[in-house]
């Protein structure tokens, strides 16, 4: 017992930190890359099958609603069997799912494995976000979710590049990169496994009734981490759906705007995504570090000001410059957000820490749900009233939603919230041991 406690020290701590680090970063890198050859190849591969332009919108965004409707329920196993076992058990079943897709051949098989792949990120988001939670230091919670985006958005880019060089040389042989996409799945599985070091299940979070009886029955003042355990959660979700939403309008409808409203040709299309890619690598970790060390809620209102300034460069700049202009404002705001939201949500979730995945669960099928209405909204508004409309739109909900962001930030410095629990039939919402002798 005494020889077990001596050998955890804090240099065997920052070791174990270091390596879990390094998982985490690698799942995050080979999971993007094994399914950036997936995102580039699946339409053509439906297409292949005799699938309208409508089908294969449907299974692009399949795997989302599914992974969007069980979130807030599955968030519950992760904590029930312990972070990183939900999360190598969500790896494993996408790493089959990609297996399985060598072998399909008509599109049932494809919208059944979509389902899938949905189930499994419904499991994976919320366990690796509380895997990250649990792993990173106070100060560096936002810079290695920072990290972990970066790794994903470089591997996400390379992968499809391959996949777009591998149907080149192949002839368009799908199985091929189907094939690859299998073997690289194998690596953030292996990642997981080997790196990271056990986390404890949610079950070993909760205090014992043995702990209970002998707390001195004296009352004590509430910490702020407690104060988190009892935060309303509706307007966190609400929150992560409106800036979804609105960052999502004009992603799906880009080629369009590209070719139709401003005229650019294929060679400048390609450079304005090079930019834009370059600009979210470069400035993700950069937003990661000032939400640690500098200002929180200047990181958090940066992503409604991108959206207005981008939005307007769009509608009065349709040239090539003003376009590349508006996708460097968009990407800089999408830098400043994924860490400062991923922090957001492991901050809320750490007052209670029997239902992490769960709370987290929910504030990303918040996310989510933004993903899919977004760009239907948008299409909807442009085929309606066109694209001025569009851009108006997005610019007024992006204006709303910065005074939204301003106000709920206050709103997490306040010292009593309203409880919310996660799932109605859990229990009440977690309070420190101390409170519950009052």
């Amino acid at each position: 017992m005494f020889q077990s406690n001596r050998a955890i020290t804090p240099k065997s701590q920052s070791r174990q930190r270091t390596l879990a680090l390094l998982g985490i970063i690698s799942e995050g890198f080979f999971s993007r890359l094994s399914f950036g050859l997936i995102a580039f190849a699946l339409p053509l591969y439906a297409r292949h099958l005799g699938l309208s332009l409508a089908q294969i919108g449907l299974l692009a965004s399949l795997n989302i609603a599914v992974s969007m409707a069980l979130k807030p329920f599955i968030g519950w196993v992760a904590d029930r069997i312990g972070y990183k076992r939900g999360a190598t058990l969500a790896i494993g079943l996408r790493s089959l799912m990609v297996l399985l897709l060598v072998l399909a051949s008509s599109p049932l098989h494809l919208y059944l494995l979509q389902t899938a792949r949905g189930a499994a990120k419904a499991l994976r988001d919320p366990a690796m976000h509380s895997l990250i939670a649990d792993r990173s230091a106070k100060k560096q919670l936002a810079s290695t979710f920072a990290w972990y985006q970066t790794a994903k958005g470089t591997a996400g880019s390379i992968g499809r590049g391959v996949a777009g060089v591998i149907l080149t040389l192949t002839a368009s042989n799908f199985s091929w990169v189907f094939g690859l996409a299998f073997a690289l799945s194998i690596f953030p599985l292996m990642a997981v496994t080997i790196l990271i070091p056990k986390c404890k299940s949610s079950q070993q979070n909760k205090p014992s009734t043995h702990t209970k009886s002998e707390s001195p029955a004296t009352p004590q003042k509430p910490t702020p981490r407690a104060l988190r355990s009892k935060t309303n959660l509706l307007p966190f979700i609400g929150y992560g759906f409106l800036i979804s939403s609105i960052g999502r309008m004009l992603r799906s409808l880009m080629p369009l705007l590209l070719v139709e409203y401003a005229g650019l040709n294929e060679a400048q299309a390609g450079i304005f995504y090079l930019v834009s890619t370059i600009v979210l690598l470069v400035s993700t970790p950069v937003f990661g570090w000032l939400y640690d060390h500098a200002s929180g809620k200047w990181v958090l209102t940066i992503r409604s000001l991108a959206n207005v300034v981008s939005s307007i460069l769009y509608w009065v700049c349709p040239t090539f410059a003003g376009f590349i202009s508006a996708k460097v404002c968009d990407r800089i705001g999408t830098a400043a957000f994924r860490p400062a939201w991923a922090a957001m949500m492991a901050e809320l979730s750490a007052g209670d820490k029997s239902k992490r995945a769960q709370i987290i669960g929910l504030m990303s099928a918040g996310e989510d749900a933004g993903t899919v209405v977004g760009p239907l909204l948008a299409g909807l508004i442009w085929s309606t009233w066109g694209v001025a409309a569009l851009l108006g739109t997005r610019i007024a909900l992006a204006l709303m939603t910065e005074l939204y962001t301003l106000k709920l930030v206050h709103s997490m410095k306040q010292p009593t919230m309203r409880s919310f629990n996660p799932i109605p039939n859990l229990a009440q919402p977690a309070i420190i041991p101390a409170q519950t002798h009052r």
